[in-house]
């Protein structure tokens, strides 16, 4: 068991300004070659209302950890916006990433610590997909996958905090899976597996990149913004009426995806180094 989340992560304490700037400062020089290389796109910025909290929900892409340091840095830059992400459960089993995770701002995906992070008007970043949506599969390409969650539409109505739908596209353009956990899971390695209780969900497929050598094919990263879906008024205890929340936020990110994988195809600087 975890122990009380506020004394283990520290999710009450806010940084100070001299900490956030000084932190912030710290992950701009330290994102700043792989910003240089990938040239992150983001639009929708007018989408971003001034009232908190918010609640940034989007899609989770391939492993996970490529883009969304980009966007967290965007929304610091230009909104002035210290995102506090929520994190799988797996992430803080595992020493120093924890503390690494926490030190900037990442708390553990919990009702309780989101609920009291929405009270104290935080700007949250959330993937309902969570490890599973990191972990694709062959064919599932940009495809957001849920299941039935709803949580974090229904801690929205709870809290009265606007959600902002957001997409990304890029990273899963750059490789190809070769291995995924299904497979994996199947394969004589399988029973190791679950011999060591590994989750099947978090099983990272066997990806290559699609430039020469099986590097990543480099290419520009695409962000987006949607408009932002209100909660207030919306009952958290109807679950017809939460569920319509999470569906318009679903249908605005694929909305969004499809959009930027348009803009994708068209724009003449979307691969960097080669086509």
């Amino acid at each position: 068991m975890l122990r009380d989340l506020s004394e283990r992560m520290g999710w009450m304490r806010e940084p100070s300004a001299e900490d956030l700037g000084r932190r912030a400062r710290r992950i701009e020089r330290f994102l700043w070659p792989w910003q240089q290389l990938l040239k992150p796109s983001v639009t929708g910025w007018e989408n971003i209302p001034e009232q908190r909290p918010l609640l940034f929900v989007g899609n989770h892409t391939l492993f996970g950890v490529l883009d969304a340091p980009l966007l967290w840095l965007a929304l610091y830059r230009e909104k002035g916006i210290l995102l506090r992400g929520l994190g799988d459960r797996l992430h803080f089993q595992i020493p120093g990433w924890r503390e690494l995770l926490t030190r900037y701002g990442v708390v553990l995906a919990d009702p309780e610590v989101c609920g009291q992070l929405m009270q104290q008007g935080e700007a949250i970043l959330v993937f309902p997909g969570g490890a599973r949506e990191v972990t694709k599969r062959k064919g599932e390409r940009y495809k957001l996958i849920w299941k039935e969650r709803r949580g974090f539409a229904r801690l929205a109505a709870q809290h009265q905090c606007t959600i902002i739908p957001f997409a990304s596209v890029g990273i899963e353009d750059m490789f190809d899976v070769v291995l995924d956990g299904d497979e994996l899971a199947a394969s004589p390695l399988g029973a190791v597996l679950e011999r060591l209780r590994i989750r099947k969900d978090v099983l990272m497929p066997l990806a290559v990149g699609k430039g020469p050598l099986g590097l990543p094919r480099l290419q520009r990263l695409y962000f987006h913004f949607g408009a932002p879906i209100p909660s207030e008024g919306i009952d958290p205890e109807d679950d017809a009426a939460v569920w319509d929340l999470r569906e318009a936020t679903r249908h605005s990110i694929e909305e969004s995806i499809a959009m930027l994988r348009q803009a994708q195809r068209h724009d003449p600087k979307r691969f960097l180094f080669f086509p």
